[in-house]
């Protein structure tokens, strides 16, 4: 790995993980173990042998380590250590940061994870007022659990226990619905959106999530005419 040779600890820090996608590996993980496969899933730009080299050079710096996951699942998988699940402060400060940069047009999607980081970020607390919800999102073969009480918003993969409400739909369309004013029983309609238990909690919890105001003029990137995040 290059290293900037600079003693300050900007620097440092980008010696272990300013490389193109190391942060963005870091993304994937950080809430919870993947697999090689599901970690090329969740970042189809990167190619395997460039992920690779990335995990392995991660795993050098005691960002990331691998494991298996007991049965029945039995499987190896990559999780962050202790000093990488460090890093999720700073992903999500470069997430509010990079969320008023214009949307590049490149019609790419966001993975899960990188939508929950966008959800954990655009969350308005004065908008969720008083509501108090537990929500299951099931997103494809992905699910996420959402806990709004007390202005907060807890975010995290898996099934909510006893949820109030269960959102069926994918990532697409729930980054459509959150950010880009997708209506919902247009949605509903299509078959891109099922609402199962306390409807109107839900559709409090969807508006929780006000697009930021783009920074104007901002060279470098291509506005796009959709609302997308």
């Amino acid at each position: 790995m290059r290293s900037y040779d600079d003693p300050c600890g900007i620097a440092r820090a980008l010696d272990v993980v300013g490389e193109r996608w190391a942060l963005l590996v870091v993304r994937e993980l950080v809430l919870g173990p993947k697999r090689f496969t599901d970690l090329a899933a969740g970042l189809p730009g990167l190619s395997q042998n460039v992920l690779s080299q990335r995990l392995r050079e991660l795993e050098d710096a005691g960002v990331v380590r691998r494991a298996r996951l007991g049965p029945p699942a039995g499987s190896r998988v990559y999780r962050l250590t202790e000093r990488g699940a460090d890093l999720e402060p700073v992903l999500l400060a470069l997430a509010r940061w990079g969320a008023r940069r214009p949307v590049p047009d490149t019609g790419a999607d966001l993975s899960v994870d990188a939508l929950a980081f966008a959800l954990r970020t655009t969350f308005d607390p004065a908008v969720a007022g008083d509501l108090c919800l537990r929500a299951t999102v099931r997103l494809d073969d992905d699910v996420l659990r959402l806990d709004v009480r007390d202005g907060r918003l807890d975010l995290a993969r898996g099934e909510a226990d006893t949820p109030d409400c269960v959102l069926t739909t994918d990532p697409a369309t729930l980054r459509a619905l959150a950010f880009g004013g997708r209506p919902v029983a247009e949605a509903e309609a299509s078959g891109a959106l099922r609402i199962d238990g306390d409807r109107p909690a839900a559709l409090r919890l969807l508006r929780c999530f006000p697009r930021p105001t783009p920074v104007e003029n901002e060279p470098g990137a291509v506005r796009t005419g959709a609302e997308r995040r």
